[in-house]
């Protein structure tokens, strides 16, 4: 019996997905590398961008002091002229007889004045006030060292009201005497000297960060 004779294949005769066909073998092809999302910034200009940023933020931050310089500097002149020329730092001295005669119309305490105190003493303050458990007169001098003293004179009780003015750290440290009359010293707060006068109906306390003899002037001028 005759046979048919067999007709061969090449290698292109087979089929594509076989396995030397033509095309890259799936099997045996790394994958591809993924394309740059769509929108993606050139590393280099997002680089130029930070520079821009920084640059900007360099100038804000300089502009902005020169710009408080500018309004800094004449404000400094203008305090430091009138410190200088006008005396905006020297304190304003004042006449007390007004508030000297309100505190005696009130006729709530006898009143004591400061007088002959002598050159380079100034009255600085003057105030009265009525309180719940009396009322108070308060006058601030300067002495020519430019210590500050005050003066008050109060119905106040004097429990309650050299508590209120020396503090409670305030402490009796003895008599003296000034002008005839007995004067109790007292510490005060830090840096002060006291000198306290009970009196019937009335307490006088000469207080200040100066030197005790100017107190003791201060209380020898009272009439």
């Amino acid at each position: 019996m005759d046979t048919a004779p067999s007709i061969g294949r090449t290698p292109d005769d087979r089929l594509p997905d076989q396995p030397g066909a033509d095309g890259p073998d799936a099997r045996t092809v790394g994958p591809e590398a993924p394309a740059d999302p769509p929108g993606a910034a050139d590393p280099e200009h997002v680089r130029r961008e930070v520079v821009s940023t920084a640059i900007r933020s360099q100038r804000s931050t300089r502009d902005i002091v020169l710009s408080l310089v500018v309004l800094l500097v004449p404000i400094a002149l203008l305090i430091g002229f009138g410190r200088v020329f006008l005396g905006a730092d020297t304190p304003t001295e004042i006449d007390p007889a007004p508030t000297v005669q309100l505190a005696r119309a009130a006729n709530v305490f006898p009143v004591s004045e400061a007088t002959g105190l002598g050159d380079g003493w100034r009255t600085v303050s003057a105030d009265f006030r009525r309180g719940d458990t009396g009322a108070t007169l308060r006058i601030g001098y300067l002495s020519p060292d430019d210590d500050g003293l005050q003066l008050v004179q109060s119905n106040v009780p004097a429990e309650e009201l050299i508590p209120a003015e020396l503090t409670r750290a305030g402490q009796p440290q003895g008599t003296v005497e000034i002008a005839g009359r007995g004067w109790q010293r007292y510490t005060a707060r830090a840096g002060e000297l006291a000198l306290v006068l009970l009196e019937p109906g009335r307490t006088v306390i000469v207080v200040g960060q100066a030197p005790e003899e100017d107190l003791r002037h201060l209380a020898a001028s009272l009439t």
